[in-house]
C-alpha cells in the first residue's frame, strides 16, 4: 500500500475498514487530480487546457434515491415525506461495510476540507473517494486548508464516494442501484451507483440544513448573494431558470457566492468556495464572469466538443441539458474576498412567472414573506421538461425543498426573525411573462428587470408610490424610471382583462392548493398573507 500527498499525522483509513488499498492520494492539488484523471483516461482537456469529464448514466441529481438514516436521532426531528426518505439502521451498516470492502484494493483519492467560510460555524469534512476528479470538485466546491490547517486535522464528516459500486435493491434496501445515504448519527455520507459531482455538494448542503438551524439559530438558505461598494449585502432566492446566477452577477457589486449561504447573528457568510453554474447555451457576451471562469483549474461536466476540435459546444445537449461547470470562487475576478459579509438589507425572490399574472416587483411584508418563502414558487414551460406542453406551476419550499430535512416552517420563522431583527426590504420579482402568458405575452425583459433591482438597491424605491394588486395583495410600484409604467401593474399590459382576472384566479387557487401542506403549522399571520380568493379586480 502506498500513500501520495499530505496528510495529517491523525489520518488514518484503517479507522474506516479500508486496509488493503492499492494507493492513498491525500490531498493532491488540482494540477495532480487532472494528471491522475488523464492517466486514468478518466477524462480529457479543452482546448483551453480546462478537465473535461462524464459523470456517466447520471447526469444530475437522483432525488428519488436519496435517503436519511432513520434513528433516535432523526426519528421526531426531520421531516419524513416524500423527499426526505427513511432508510433502516441496520440496512445503512451493511451497505456501508459493502462500500468499503468495495474500496478496499483501490487507488483512493481522498480530499480534507471544510464546509462554511465563518469559522464560527464550519464544518470539516473528509472525501474518500475511487475517482480523482471526485476529489478534484471537492478542491473546488468546498472550502480549501492550509497545510498549518491540515496538520492534525480530524473529520467531523466522511463522504464515501464510489460511483463504481452498485447496490442490489432486493438485499440493500435501496429502490435502485444508484443512491445518496445521510446517516446524521453516524456522520456519514454514502454515495454509490452515481458520478454526479452534485449529489456530493448537495449532501454536504443536507447536513448544514439539519444543524444550523436547530443548534445555532443560523439560517441556512439555498440563494445567491452580492455586495455593494458600501458592503450592504442583497440576497437572490429562486429556483432554476428564474435568472439567480444571472441577476447576482453585477458588475457594480461583487459576489458573494451562487448558491448556498448562512445568516448568523453577525452576518451572512458563504457555505462554499466555489461556483457550480450551468453552461448550457453558455455565451460569453451574456455569461462573462462564468465563461472567463472556465479555465485550467476548472472542471466541465458532460459538455461536447464541436466536430473535430476540443473546443466545447455549449449549445449541444446530446448528453444532458444539465450541462455543468465547478470552479474555485477566485476564478471570478469580481468575487467578495472572505466571503464573509453583513446583514443583508435587501432579499428578492425571484419567479419566472409564466402565466403573466405577478408583477415584476412587488415589496412584501414580513408575513407574505415567509409566505412566498414556504410556497418557493415558479413556473415551467414548454421545452424545459419533457411532458410540458404548457406553462406549469413549481413550488419548492424555501426554494430548495430537495435538500431540507426540517419542517419548511422552522426555515421560514428563522427568516421572520431575521427580517424583523434586522429591518430588511424583501421584494417578490417576476422574471418571466407579461401582457399575457406564455405563448400570447412576452417575458419581461432583462433591461428592464436590472433597472427595477438597482431602483431598490440604490434606495429610490424606497420613495416609491405603491398600489395594492387585488387577490394576491402584493404592493407594486406606480413608477420606476427606465421601466414602462404599463408592465408595472400586470393587469394592465393585457389587451384582455376577463382573461387575466381568470388566470390570476387560477394561480391564486395553484398557491392555495399547494399550501394547505404547510397551513397546520405556520400562524394564523402567514396564512392570512395567502391570495384572497373572495377579492374582486377593478380597472
Amino acid at each position: 500500500m502506498k500513500e501520495q500527498g499530505y496528510k495529517s499525522t491523525k489520518a488514518d483509513l484503517t479507522t474506516l475498514g479500508i486496509n488493503s488499498w492499492k494507493k492513498a492520494f491525500w490531498n493532491l492539488g488540482p494540477d495532480e487530480l487532472i494528471q491522475e484523471t488523464l492517466l486514468k483516461k478518466q477524462g480529457t482537456l479543452s482546448s483551453n487546457g480546462t478537465l473535461v469529464i462524464k459523470t456517466g448514466k447520471f447526469t444530475g441529481r437522483s432525488p428519488k434515491d436519496r435517503y436519511i438514516v432513520e434513528d433516535d436521532l432523526t426519528r421526531s426531528t426531520v421531516d419524513w415525506n416524500e423527499i426526505n426518505q427513511t432508510f433502516d439502521k441496520d440496512n445503512y451498516f451493511i451497505l456501508k461495510e459493502k462500500v468499503i470492502q468495495y474500496l478496499n484494493g483501490k487507488d483512493l483519492y481522498l480530499k480534507d476540507a471544510a464546509i462554511c467560510n465563518d469559522k464560527a460555524y464550519q464544518l470539516k469534512v473528509r472525501l474518500v473517494a475511487e475517482y480523482p476528479w471526485s476529489a478534484h470538485f471537492v478542491h473546488n466546491m468546498f472550502v480549501r486548508l492550509s497545510k498549518e490547517e491540515l496538520t492534525d486535522y480530524e473529520p467531523e464528516w466522511t463522504i464515501l464516494c464510489a460511483p463504481g459500486f452498485h447496490a442490489d435493491p432486493a438485499v440493500d434496501g435501496t429502490q435502485a442501484s444508484n443512491f445518496s445515504i445521510i446517516n446524521f448519527s453516524d456522520k456519514t455520507i454514502l454515495i454509490g451507483g452515481s458520478g454526479y459531482t452534485g449529489e456530493i455538494k448537495k449532501g454536504v448542503f443536507s447536513i448544514l440544513n439539519y444543524y444550523l438551524p436547530t443548534q445555532e439559530k443560523v439560517l441556512s438558505m439555498h440563494c445567491s448573494a452580492n455586495v455593494g461598494k458600501d458592503n450592504e449585502s442583497a440576497i437572490f432566492f429562486g429556483l432554476s431558470g428564474t435568472g439567480k446566477t444571472t441577476l447576482s452577477a453585477d458588475p457594480e457589486r461583487q459576489l458573494l457566492g451562487d448558491d448556498e449561504h448562512g445568516w448568523s447573528d453577525t452576518g451572512l457568510f458563504n457555505f462554499e468556495g466555489g461556483c457550480y453554474a450551468k453552461c448550457i447555451g453558455l455565451k460569453e457576451e451574456n455569461e462573462p464572469d462564468i465563461f472567463n471562469a472556465i479555465r485550467p483549474g476548472a472542471i466541465l461536466e458532460n459538455i461536447v466538443f464541436h466536430p473535430g476540435t476540443s473546443r466545447p459546444d455549449y449549445l449541444d445537449t446530446s448528453i444532458t441539458q444539465n450541462t455543468r461547470v465547478s470552479y474555485p470562487i477566485h476564478h471570478i475576478k469580481n468575487h467578495f474576498k472572505g466571503s464573509t459579509a453583513a446583514h443583508p438589507k435587501n432579499i428578492f425572490f425571484l419567479t419566472c412567472d409564466a402565466f403573466g399574472i405577478l408583477p415584476p416587483l412587488s415589496k412584501l411584508t414580513t408575513e407574505q414573506a415567509m409566505y412566498y418563502f414556504i410556497s418557493g414558487y415558479t413556473a415551467k414551460v414548454a421545452g424545459t421538461e419533457e411532458g410540458v406542453l404548457e406553462p406549469k406551476a413549481t413550488f419548492s419550499a424555501c426554494f430548495g425543498a430537495p435538500f431540507l430535512p426540517l419542517h419548511p416552517n422552522q426555515y421560514a420563522e428563522l427568516l421572520g426573525q431575521k427580517i424583523n431583527e434586522h429591518k430588511v426590504n424583501i421584494w417578490l420579482v417576476n422574471t418571466g411573462w407579461t401582457s399575457g402568458p406564455y405563448g400570447t405575452g412576452h417575458r419581461i425583459s432583462l433591461k428592464h428587470t436590472r433597472t427595477l433591482i438597482s431602483s431598490v438597491l440604490n434606495g429610490e424605491m424606497n420613495k416609491a408610490v405603491y398600489q395594492t394588486m387585488p387577490i394576491f395583495g402584493l404592493k407594486m410600484p406606480q413608477a420606476c424610471a427606465g421601466v414602462p409604467a404599463e408592465i408595472l401593474d400586470p393587469r394592465q399590459s393585457w389587451a384582455n382583462k376577463e382573461a387575466y382576472d381568470e388566470s390570476c384566479q387560477s394561480l391564486a387557487q395553484m398557491f392555495n392548493d399547494n399550501f394547505s401542506q404547510f397551513s397546520d403549522k405556520v400562524t394564523p399571520e402567514i396564512q392570512a398573507a395567502a391570495p384572497d380568493m373572495a377579492a374582486v379586480m377593478t380597472d
